[in-house]
């Protein structure tokens, strides 16, 4: 392993609440000052996500989002202002961060990535945030995870609802999206356009995935490796459940390959 990066001063200063946590520590927040995480989406889940993991000191960002600023975004879509409207959200969400943390190496794509180019985005990265917001996308990013043994860090909302999930696939024993959701039904699929979403419920959720990523960052393993929580907001109520691998899952299972 490549020796560590030395933080200056200014960055213990900015980092001091981190190091003081036994669980991090300064190895941890070098380790942090390391990594690079791979953002996909920068909507709803993956605002609070990006500006989060700027905050926190991570040394490198790559914001993947094809879409513009829209005006309906502005509910929840906490990396982008008013005066955004029309800007490519990487863009957006790249400045934000920035602006939160000069020190911050941000990448931005800003097309829709093909097969070959996520699987050199997801190989580049540390950790995978899935902040998108349909299925294909989903299981194009967990078939991409699962070839680089890169740890994917899931989120998703709606409505009053939202979960979170880590697939680790450095784990042998770990299941993957697959195991979770069988079937990429574009049709069945809902959206927020379409049902609408509590704004704070993505903040939640996204929050929560940069805690997960964080701990793997700082080379901890995650809380929710091989676990699914929900949240229910109308209900104030959170639940975690084991996720089992499923032995015929075509992507982890016995009929991988």
């Amino acid at each position: 392993m490549s020796a560590l990066p030395e933080l200056d001063d200014a960055q213990l200063a900015r980092h001091a609440r981190h190091v003081l946590l036994a669980e991090i520590g300064y190895e941890g927040q070098q380790r942090i000052r390391a990594g690079h995480a791979l953002i996909l989406g920068l909507g709803g889940l993956g605002s609070p996500v990006a500006l989060y993991l700027a905050a926190a000191g991570t040394g490198t960002l790559t914001l993947v989002d094809d879409d513009r600023v829209e005006l309906s975004n502005l509910q929840r879509q906490i990396a982008h202002a008013d005066a955004d409207r029309g800007r490519l959200k990487a863009e957006s969400a790249a400045g934000r961060c920035r602006a939160l943390n000069p020190a911050l190496r941000v990448q931005t794509v800003c097309t829709r990535p093909d097969a070959a180019a996520l699987a050199a985005l997801v190989a580049a990265a540390d950790v995978v945030l899935d902040c998108s917001d349909n299925f294909p996308t989903r299981h194009a990013l967990n078939l991409a995870c699962r070839a680089a043994r890169r740890p994917l860090v899931s989120g998703a909302a709606i409505r009053w609802s939202g979960q979170l999930a880590v697939f680790d696939a450095r784990e042998p024993d770990a299941p993957c999206y697959r195991c979770l959701y069988p079937e990429a039904d574009e049709a069945a699929a809902e959206t927020c356009t379409a049902n609408g979403v509590i704004a704070p419920l993505v903040g939640v959720i996204g929050a929560l995935q940069a805690s997960e990523a964080l701990q793997l960052l700082a080379g901890r393993p995650a809380a929710l490796a091989g676990r699914l929580l929900r949240y229910d907001a109308l209900g104030a109520r959170l639940r975690s459940a084991r996720l089992p691998r499923d032995p015929d899952c075509p992507v982890c299972g016995r009929r991988a390959g």
